[in-house]
């Protein structure tokens, strides 16, 4: 039974709070489970409890977001100083591959998430967006000039570095499954509902995604992406400034 909304209750109650209910019942029932309404019975309290913390569904989702860059950030704070694994790199490279783990470890933990954090900050001008979204980007523009990147380039490795890593993860590894408790990945995917005349590539390659290994392809892409930008002018300290 849902708790009345008392003063004693919502003293309980915080925005980190509110936001890790919120990701927990999208990351166990997906998006579609996300109304304030369920989270409100989830947090035990009314609905119009949430609205000191989140104003209605729209600034929800744009909290997911908010959610999950502060992840990856506090990632970062806990991995500081530590080498990435592969072979020794320039130190800008070395920030710009940690970063890029952090981002597709917290990307598995969330999957039903990532969509947001690729379209949900392209809606809000960058002076409102939130802190953790700010910090992140803040903190790879930093990396960059550090190295000694002149402002143009800093801003197109940027741009690659971000395109690369959303478009290597968001390749629908995780397919949206027909049946659940089929084994056959043809049967469990729907893909016998294709004509097989029609699509047979389709038909015989989307299964394999379930094998794709999206991080290593990332990073591996990313090493290759960054040998073909100019060689930075200074070698930054490792880690120096870590947001």
């Amino acid at each position: 039974m849902v708790e009345q909304d008392g003063p004693e209750r919502r003293g309980r109650l915080s925005r980190p709070l509110v936001l890790g209910a919120a990701v927990a019942l999208v990351d166990r029932e997906g998006l579609a489970a996300l109304t304030m309404r369920r989270l409100a019975g989830e947090l035990g309290v009314e609905s119009m409890a949430l609205y000191r913390y989140t104003p209605g569904k729209e600034a929800l989702l744009d909290g997911l977001t908010e959610a999950f860059f502060a992840e990856v950030n506090e990632r970062l704070r806990r991995t500081a100083g530590s080498a990435p694994p592969g072979p020794p790199q320039p130190a800008w490279r070395a920030e710009l591959r940690r970063i890029a783990q952090a981002f597709a470890t917290v990307a598995h933990a969330h999957p039903e998430i990532l969509p947001l954090v690729a379209t949900r900050p392209l809606t809000v001008p960058v002076a409102r967006r939130p802190a953790p979204v700010l910090d992140l980007t803040e903190h790879i523009l930093a990396v960059l000039g550090r190295a000694g990147f002149d402002d143009s380039t800093t801003l197109t490795i940027y741009r690659a570095f971000v395109a690369w890593n959303l478009g290597c993860l968001l390749v629908d590894k995780r397919q949206v499954v027909d049946n659940k408790t089929e084994p056959d990945p043809v049967l469990r995917l729907g893909l016998h509902l294709l004509p097989a005349a029609e699509y047979p590539r389709l038909r015989a390659l989307v299964p394999r995604f379930a094998d794709f290994d999206d991080e290593g392809e990332m990073l591996s892409g990313l090493d290759g992406l960054l040998d073909r930008m100019p060689r930075a002018p200074l070698d930054a300290f490792y880690g120096d400034g870590a947001s």
